[in-house]
C-alpha cells in the first residue's frame, strides 16, 4: 500500500435523521361525518452505522467525507398509515477500527470482525400520531407527538492495525525485507532509516495451509512515546499485535541497551503492551562472523526466546515461522 494512500485517522461530522412526526388526522368516509383519530405514527430517523468490511485496509475512503448525514423520517398520515423510515447511512471501515467522541476522547465502539455492524448515532424514534391518544372521556386528541431530534456529533476514527505479530525496532532493522521474504507483501526497502513510512501487511505462509499475519510497524526510535519521529501516529498500531517480535541488527552497538530502550518506549506509551508475547530476532546476521554469536546475546533477557535471522541467506527464516507458530498457538509466560 502506498504511503500516499494509507489513511488511519479521519474526523467527520456526523448526524442521524431526525423521527417522523405523528400524525393529526380523524377518519372521514362519505357517511360518517365524525369519524374518530386515525393519525399514524411518524417513521424512524436513520441511523448511521459502522460495519466491518475485511476488503479495506485504510480509512482512505473516508478522508475527504467530512459530513455525514442519514435521512429524516417521513410524518404519519391518516388512516393510521406510519411514515417511511428514514435510509441509514452506512460507513464501510476496516477492521480495528476504534470511533472516539472528538470532544471527550471516550472511546464508542471498535469494529473487529467482517460484516460486524454498531450503531454510532441512533435515528430519532418516530412521533405518535393522535390514534394513540384517544380514552373514553377525550375521544377527538387534537395533537401527536412530534418526533425525535437527530443526533449530531464531531466522531474521530482511527485504525489500530489488526494482525497476529506485530514487527517492532529501530528504523533499518530490516523489518520490511523479512517481510518481504517471508509473505507476498512488498514493502519500500532501502538502506536508509524511516523507509517504512506505513504499516504494512503480509500474510506468512506455514506448514499444512495453515497462515498467520505479519505487521511491518514503522520504526520506533527513542523518545517515541513522547511523539517524537513518528512517534504516536503508530505505536498504537502495535496494541493490536497478538505477539511482538523485537529485531534487532547484528551490527548493533549494544544489542542489550537496544532491546531494553525498545522495551521502555512502549512501556511508556502503554505498560499493557509488556503482557503480550514476545520474541527476539537477530537480523542481519550474515553480516557477522559465527563465532561473534554468543557475544551479541550478552545480557539479552533469558525467559525471552531469541534467534539469529538473516533474510538475505535465509538463515534463521524456517526456524523463526515454528518459533512464531508454537508460540501463537502455545502461549508462553512473560515477565
Amino acid at each position: 500500500m502506498a504511503s500516499s494512500n494509507f489513511i488511519d485517522y479521519v474526523k467527520i461530522n456526523a448526524r442521524s435523521g431526525a423521527g417522523g412526526a405523528g400524525s393529526v388526522h380523524f377518519r372521514r368516509e362519505k357517511y360518517v361525518d365524525k369519524g374518530g383519530p386515525d393519525g399514524g405514527d411518524g417513521g424512524r430517523g436513520g441511523h448511521v452505522i459502522l460495519r466491518g468490511n475485511t476488503q479495506l485496509w485504510t480509512l482512505l475512503h473516508l478522508k475527504y467525507t467530512k459530513h455525514v448525514r442519514a435521512e429524516a423520517g417521513k410524518a404519519g398520515e391518516g388512516g393510521r398509515r406510519a411514515g417511511a423510515q428514514g435510509k441509514d447511512i452506512i460507513l464501510e471501515v476496516p477492521l480495528g477500527t476504534i470511533a472516539k467522541d472528538a470532544e471527550t476522547g471516550e472511546q464508542l465502539m471498535e469494529i473487529t470482525e467482517d460484516g460486524q455492524e454498531m450503531i454510532l448515532l441512533p435515528g430519532g424514534r418516530g412521533g405518535l400520531g393522535n390514534d394513540h391518544f384517544k380514552t373514553s372521556t377525550k375521544q377527538t386528541p387534537q395533537y401527536a407527538q412530534p418526533g425525535e431530534e437527530a443526533q449530531e456529533a464531531w466522531i474521530v476514527l482511527e485504525l489500530k492495525v489488526l494482525a497476529d505479530v506485530g514487527l517492532v525496532g529501530f528504523p533499518n532493522a530490516g523489518k520490511s525485507t523479512l517481510l518481504s521474504v517471508v509473505s507476498a507483501a512488498r514493502p519500500e526497502i532501502a538502506d536508509y532509516p524511516f523507509t517504512t513510512l506505513v504499516p504494512n501487511l503480509g500474510v506468512v505462509a506455514y506448514r499444512d495451509y495453515r497462515s498467520f499475519v505479519m505487521a511491518d510497524i514503522p520504526g520506533i526510535i527513542e523518545g517515541a512515546s513522547q511523539g517524537k519521529g513518528l512517534g504516536l501516529r503508530f505505536l498504537r498500531h502495535i496494541e493490536r499485535n497478538s505477539l511482538l517480535l523485537f529485531m534487532i541488527p547484528a551490527d548493533s552497538e549494544d544489542i542489550a541497551a537496544e532491546y531494553q530502550t525498545l522495551l521502555n518506549e512502549l512501556l511508556q506509551y502503554n505498560p499493557s503492551l509488556l503482557d503480550k508475547q514476545r520474541l527476539i530476532a537477530i537480523s542481519k546476521i550474515d553480516l557477522t562472523e559465527t563465532s561473534e554469536r554468543k557475544k551479541l546475546t550478552k545480557n539479552l533477557p533469558v525467559d525471552v526466546p531469541s534467534l539469529f535471522i538473516s533474510a538475505i541467506t535465509q538463515e534463521g527464516i524456517e526456524q523463526l515461522k515454528d518459533l512464531i507458530w508454537k508460540t501463537l498457538n502455545e502461549p508462553l509466560s512473560v515477565s
